[in-house]
């Protein structure tokens, strides 16, 4: 089992602390195996924090709070941390809690913020020389304060493996789905994403702002229709034509319409759907690589492993073995 702590401090957003709560707190119904030990932590010891209802303008003192069920002390025992918004982006916490993620950064403790919560993971020092995703309002202060981060607010997370940043509110959903996917495989994320009734899947990559960020799959005029046709011929040889002429578009305009419903070019979206369908097959079923990429699109096995080892960093071989179900299905 996994521990993974989440760091709560005074008067923090609510929403960010619920995020990780929510989908680290509980594994989905009919999900098999090992989850996660989650633990809240506050500075002090257990204790209640008080939270605050937003991070705009308009909050709601002492409304909300969270019950610190550890002291930083769990942070020397967990193996992934969660640092969620800062309070207040224009002072940094306490040297004890810095020092205690300096400390576990060290021993190999997976470091995660969340929005302005990056704001912390700086003031340790974690994101020297490291591109680091952040709420694109914040951008200018963060670089202001920490000119040794390299700060992009066109993303909406940054994974470097030991330490991984995430733009503001549901692109924290995003980046939790990341974590349980790379964690405990695509078919437990898409779980959680099914139960929260949000897309199981938008790569770090996007674009954090969007003209419409979720397809509108019943309009008409909507990407919605084209994207669910390519998901179920993902095994075909599509091209870009292809979609342009289902979609009834130029493949000029297609273009234009994929970067402003979805932030994304429809080659990337394209090869983005048939990874995570070689994911699935790898995770569900006993194919040979060579079969699993016919079935995802991807033409061969060399081919697949290029794609697979650029977008996952392992071999599908490696995949297979770290998150193959219990029951998979015979080929």
């Amino acid at each position: 089992m996994r521990v993974l702590a989440i760091v709560v401090m005074d008067d923090m957003p609510v929403f960010e602390v619920a995020i990780p709560c929510q989908l680290f707190g509980t594994p989905p119904p009919g999900h098999q195996g090992p989850w996660y030990d989650l633990r809240v932590c506050a500075e002090g010891g257990p204790r209640h924090v008080p939270m605050r209802g937003s991070s705009g303008h308009h909050d709601l003192p002492g409304l909300f709070g969270v019950q610190a069920s550890h002291g930083l002390d769990a942070l020397r025992e967990a193996d992934t941390i969660i640092v969620p918004a800062t309070a207040d982006v224009s002072r940094d916490p306490s040297e004890t809690l810095l020092g205690a993620l300096r400390e576990a950064h060290g021993r190999g403790a997976r470091i995660v913020s969340l929005c302005s919560g990056g704001f912390v993971l700086a003031a340790a020092g974690l994101l020297d020389g490291r591109a680091s995703a952040v709420h694109w309002k914040h951008a200018e202060t963060l670089a202001r304060r920490f000119p040794r981060v390299i700060v992009d607010q066109s993303v909406l997370y940054h994974d470097h493996g030991d330490l991984l940043t995430g733009a503001g509110n549901t692109a924290g959903i995003d980046l939790c789905l990341h974590l349980i996917r790379h964690d405990l495989g695509a078919e437990a994320a898409t779980a959680v994403a099914r139960q929260m009734v949000v897309p199981p899947h938008r790569s770090g990559g996007q674009a954090q702002y969007v003209e419409a960020p979720i397809p509108r799959a019943r309009c008409a005029d909507g990407l919605g229709p084209v994207l669910d046709w390519a998901v179920e011929r993902l095994h075909d040889p599509l091209t870009i034509a292809d979609l342009a002429s289902r979609a009834g578009l130029t493949v000029r305009t297609l273009h234009r319409r994929f970067h402003s419903e979805l932030g994304m070019t429809p080659l990337r979206w394209l090869l983005t759907q048939r990874v995570l369908r070689a994911r699935e097959l790898l995770e569900r079923t006993d194919l040979p690589v060579d079969a699993v990429a016919a079935r995802c699109g991807l033409g061969s096995a060399p081919n697949l492993r290029a794609h697979f080892a650029r977008e996952m960093g392992v071999s599908p071989s490696e995949y297979r073995r770290a998150h193959r179900t219990r029951e998979s299905v015979p080929a």
